[in-house]
């Protein structure tokens, strides 16, 4: 529908009962396994250990005999999950303002070290303007980090200073320090390297949530990220597309593995089509700032050698 040169798909009133049963069902499961997560965090914080991949599958049997365990994971679960719900919200509020098609959100269970892959919607409307792009790629990352900032403040508030904590012998993870985190040390534990702090589970949550913002803001495909470089400018968007996926593999192959899954998985987002922008007014003042605060979250949250 056209109306004043500006293209517009009316949206339903609500997605359908059945996504939102799967949607909720998902979210159950997921703070199922976040909830095994965070007794595992609860209990090396509690011990002044660092993260452990035996410690962490050892506490499979023991919540399964004495449920009780679990309690002691809900400051890393809900703290996560609320990151992460912001997130999506934030995406699935802009779409409704825009007259897009969305699912719920969907959580992805996953009984690992943090306890999920994320979550997402499914988008299943043409998003039609350069403005929409933007505030459905930036509304998401922006809201989920203001939600992070002050789990993280917390986290590193109440963290345990412990010197050499990256060569504890009984460590499997190493986890990165991202920029946000040490500048929030220099603040908070003005005494202490950020490197040589065991972060209590609220924020050990807020760093996989940060963590999740740094990817999401990758500048590639229908990432986030890469929504936001294309309402800014298609060529640059297509350029950046290219070329950072093959940025990533020397950091795959030097600092961390997972980014040359990630470079695979990035490159091949270029082979599915991208629906055209219909309205392609260029971004007002206020969004253009709105796409530099989205490159300093990006920076800051960024970590060459995450794990």
């Amino acid at each position: 529908m056209q109306n004043s040169g500006i293209y517009y798909q009316p949206a339903r009133v609500h997605p359908s009962l059945r996504s939102l049963l799967l949607a909720v069902g998902l979210f159950l499961l997921t703070l199922l396994t976040s909830l095994l997560a965070g007794a595992h965090f609860a209990a090396a914080y509690a011990h002044n250990q660092a993260a452990s991949f035996d410690a962490f599958f050892r506490m499979f049997p023991l919540a399964y005999h004495h449920p009780s365990l679990l309690l002691s994971g809900m400051p890393f679960a809900v703290t996560l999950l609320t990151i992460l719900l912001a997130h999506e919200l934030g995406h699935y509020f802009a779409c409704r303002h825009h007259h897009i098609h969305s699912s719920y959100p969907f959580f992805i269970p996953a009984p690992t070290l943090i306890g999920t892959f994320g979550a997402f919607i499914l988008i299943r409307s043409p998003i039609r303007s350069a403005r929409a792009l933007f505030d459905v790629g930036a509304s998401g990352p922006l809201v989920g980090f203001l939600f992070a900032l002050p789990a993280l403040a917390y986290g590193v508030l109440h963290a345990r200073i412990i010197p050499a904590l990256a060569l504890d012998a009984n460590a499997d993870v190493v986890f990165g320090v991202p920029l946000v985190m040490k500048l929030t040390t220099a603040v908070l534990q003005p005494n202490a390297q950020a490197a040589d702090l065991l972060l209590h589970p609220v924020g050990r949550a807020a760093w996989v949530g940060l963590f999740a913002t740094a990817l999401n803001l990758l500048p590639v495909g229908q990432l986030d990220g890469g929504h936001i470089v294309r309402s800014v400018s298609p060529r640059v968007h297509r350029w950046i597309s290219l070329l950072l996926p093959l940025g990533l593999v020397p950091l795959g192959i030097y600092l961390w593995r997972g980014w040359l899954i990630w470079a695979t998985i990035l490159l091949g987002l270029r082979f599915f089509r991208m629906a055209p922008i219909y309205d392609p007014i260029p971004l007002d003042p206020n969004r253009r700032f709105g796409a530099f605060l989205t490159l300093v979250v990006f920076i800051v949250c960024f970590m060459p050698s995450p794990i």
